[in-house]
């Protein structure tokens, strides 16, 4: 197995595409499986389309889903940040995507993208791993 560490800054965005760094990742390899794992407790992964106005319409969801207000009794950080402990039920921390000859086998619109509502955090640490077939 094949692993790496990588920082990916997230300033308030509250989400940042890692498609890039896990192609890079695996294009050296043949055909087998990255796992893309965000090792925190208030972040995740997902598989997506971005650009086309689904990066606001995840957000606009997360934040109807996970009011950032006083309902949560994880309180310490900014207001509502016991929303971003309850993220991990709806966004997995992790992810996997086929490798193809040393290529992500993503949909034409697809995009791996790290979903990261705590805005107390300006960086993220990404654990990709490669399995091989």
């Amino acid at each position: 197995m094949k692993t790496t560490e990588i920082e990916v800054g997230v300033g308030g965005a509250r989400l940042a595409d890692l498609t890039d760094a896990c192609a890079r990742f695996a294009a050296d390899e043949e055909d087998g499986l990255p796992h893309v794992f965000v090792p925190h407790a208030t972040a995740g992964v997902v598989v997506m389309e971005l650009g086309a106005g689904s990066e606001a319409d995840l957000l606009a969801t997360l934040d109807r889903l996970l009011p950032r207000d006083d309902r949560w009794r994880h309180r310490h950080g900014s207001p509502g940040h016991g929303a971003d402990h309850v993220l991990p039920l709806l966004v997995s921390p992790s992810v996997m995507v086929p490798v193809v000859a040393g290529r992500l086998a993503l949909g034409t619109w697809q995009s791996i993208v790290l979903v990261d509502p705590n805005v107390d955090r300006a960086t993220r640490r990404v654990r990709l791993s490669f399995f091989s077939a």
